[in-house]
């Protein structure tokens, strides 16, 4: 088992309004206590005097009194919907669940650190109630998450679960992280996308190296299916290899044709958690 060298945490900000009655670290849509200026009100609409703009007032035409008003920034609702499906279990150092244990562990530590509240799903088959965890602001949250993920085992994976999951966030405002290696059907994929239009989607793509870089020796290569368990032998040859890598492209092309048509922007991990290419995701999101 392949653990963090130590705690990691990322740097992640909304590139647009959020409305929140809790502050926050997040551009805001509502009024409040702030540094953003919107405009002016009078005070008797506004009565706050600590804002009174007495320059403001004396230019007024019609001799109000004038406070300033500001948007606050908000807080947002995290959660992580994790893929716990067979495949996730696969790895050549350590599993891609054990990735997506990592990868929740952090993202705890960083909502920690501006004051989101943080949930988790799961699903593999179907919804894993057995793995839910309702958005707390505990600052261990993310560590009891990691916990439960690396200690638990799934069934065939598919987007009907996805979608089970995906429902219970339909309509919300939030900020939703799907990590999985999305080896099921995409079929539906967009479909599922469309209930959290609401929210502001990452999926999280986890790909070990092994499964998508061919071996570069020629020979016999066992391989077996992570989801169904089937098992054949290849001749690994060039043309062998220059289909297997045909295929990865593939894949990678209709997951990118899938989120572009909404605007949603995924973020591959390939056998480690790179916390500095998070960061600088949101931070080119927010540009």
């Amino acid at each position: 088992m392949t653990q963090m060298s130590g705690p990691q945490e990322f740097h992640y900000r909304l590139p647009r309004r959020v409305r929140g009655w809790r502050p926050g670290f997040h551009p805001g849509s509502d009024v409040g206590a702030g540094q953003e200026f919107v405009a002016h009100q009078r005070l008797f609409d506004w009565p706050d005097p600590r804002r009174l703009d007495l320059r403001a007032s004396l230019q007024n035409l019609h001799g109000d009194w004038l406070v300033r008003v500001h948007r606050q920034r908000a807080s947002v609702t995290v959660y992580a919907i994790v893929d716990v499906s067979a495949s996730m279990q696969f790895g050549a150092r350590a599993s891609k669940l054990h990735l997506a244990a990592d990868f929740v562990e952090a993202l705890g530590r960083s909502a920690g650190q501006i004051g989101d509240a943080l949930g988790m799903l799961a699903f593999d088959a179907a919804e894993r109630h057995d793995l839910f965890v309702p958005a707390s602001l505990s600052r261990g949250i993310g560590t009891v998450m990691g916990g439960m993920l690396r200690d638990c085992a799934g069934a065939a994976g598919s987007v009907r679960g996805l979608q089970e999951t995906a429902l219970r966030l339909s309509g919300r405002s939030a900020l939703v992280f799907i990590v999985s290696d999305f080896h099921w059907s995409l079929e539906g994929l967009g479909a599922v996308l469309d209930l959290l239009a609401q929210a502001y989607v990452v999926p999280i793509i986890l790909w070990d190296r092994a499964e998508i870089r061919p071996p570069d020796a020629n020979g016999l290569l066992a391989v077996r299916d992570a989801e169904s368990g089937a098992q054949r032998t290849l001749w690994m040859r060039p043309g062998l290899r220059e289909r297997w890598a045909a295929a990865v492209e593939r894949r990678r092309d209709a997951l990118e044709r899938i989120c572009q048509a909404r605007e949603i922007r995924p973020f591959y991990l390939d056998g480690a958690l790179d916390c500095d290419a998070l960061s600088q995701y949101f931070l080119e999101a927010s540009a």
